[in-house]
């Protein structure tokens, strides 16, 4: 097929792009910035520039692409701007959706996140409705919502909710902002009932569904924890000393039983080896 792989160059998106290209896929792979397409496009990809708060940028990007499919790993996460990376879930999927249809794309995967559901200390499955205000009728995950709801209005749209992700490159990463923090000891938790997913584990889901059904797949671990568990475990890899645990919502872990049914199997099963990949306890 020929691949538009929307966001080639992020954490996901890097590893996608070669696996796509290896296996005899064209893949054009975007990014906002030319400079770093370059291992896009050293892995066998097509790099082009877009700006995906920019309808006519898109429209442009998916006109010249002609996909068969669309792969939407849009974010804008890495200076922790969660304004700016749900306008990109809103306006960006809009965009990209839109351009879709007007194209005659008609499969899109998407990367959406697995804590949305209820807060409940029991895993949840992808039937589980998206967290709600208790003081409002209005979602607590709206540009998630949003990015879900344009994505499966296609006749072939899969949403991944992916758990939290680990491994080269991620906040967990030496250097990155998780493993930073855990170094002085601190943990800044998103959720207390979590489930992670190696990055490594995330790309090959996405290119997996690629061939699903219609629908929404949790793309987790088989290892769901609570942050009371799982951040001592984190700064102890770190180096960290006594651990300080904050935490920004209750959340809810989920279940991978579904993506197991449909063939995905994580390579890395639990968090824990390492842990989050970041030592050997052999």
């Amino acid at each position: 097929m020929r691949i538009l792989v929307a966001g080639g160059t992020g954490v996901i998106g890097s590893r996608v792009v070669p696996l796509l290209t290896a296996a005899g896929h064209d893949v054009i792979a975007t990014s906002r910035s030319i400079d770093r397409l370059v291992p896009a496009t050293a892995a066998g990809a097509e790099g082009m520039v877009m700006d995906a708060r920019d309808a006519a940028s898109v429209d442009a990007v998916v006109d010249q692409a002609d996909p068969d499919a669309i792969v939407h790993l849009l974010t804008d996460l890495a200076t922790e701007d969660f304004a700016s990376n749900a306008q990109v879930r809103i306006v960006g999927t809009r965009n990209l959706v839109s351009a879709a249809e007007r194209a005659g794309v008609t499969r899109m995967v998407a990367e959406s996140i697995a804590w949305v559901g209820e807060p409940d200390a029991e895993p949840g499955v992808e039937s589980v409705a998206i967290a709600r205000d208790p003081d409002s009728d209005e979602s607590l995950f709206p540009a998630v919502e949003s990015l879900e709801h344009a994505v499966l209005g296609l006749e072939n749209g899969v949403v991944l909710r992916m758990g939290m992700l680990y491994g080269r490159g991620t906040w967990f990463w030496r250097g990155g902002r998780a493993y930073e923090r855990a170094e002085d000891g601190i943990v800044v938790a998103t959720v207390r009932h979590t489930s992670f997913v190696h990055a490594d584990d995330a790309a090959r889901a996405v290119v997996q569904a690629l061939d699903w059904p219609h629908g929404i797949v949790n793309i987790v671990d088989d290892d769901p924890a609570d942050a009371d568990e799982w951040a001592p475990e984190l700064v102890w890899a770190a180096g960290g000393g006594e651990t300080e645990l904050s935490v920004r919502s209750r959340g809810r872990a989920s279940t991978n039983a579904l993506a197991a049914k449909l063939g995905w199997v994580p390579e890395h099963p639990t968090w824990r080896d390492g842990p989050f990949d970041l030592v050997d306890r052999a």
